[in-house]
């Protein structure tokens, strides 16, 4: 998958969204969205590395120590 197919992909969720709103405003979207993204992010990220903690924060560019406590946040550890 590309990065614009991703961002596509993202796009097309976000229209939806709002449509779904039907006029209502929306209220903490960036937190929303991040979490909606971060938890298969990290789901997928760590079954890739065979749930090496270190991998998956290299990968991802992230702090091991920083990687562990948003697996604690999204329940992902096991």
């Amino acid at each position: 998958m590309s990065q614009k197919h991703l961002d596509e992909c993202v796009r097309a969720s976000l229209e939806l969204y709002f449509a779904d709103l039907d006029g209502t405003e929306p209220d903490g979207m960036y937190d929303m969205l991040v979490r909606a993204v971060e938890r298969p992010l990290l789901d997928v990220v760590m079954a890739q590395a065979e749930h090496n903690q270190s991998r998956a924060a290299q990968w991802l560019g992230l702090n091991r120590n920083t990687l562990r406590k948003k697996l604690v946040e999204h329940k992902l550890l096991t």
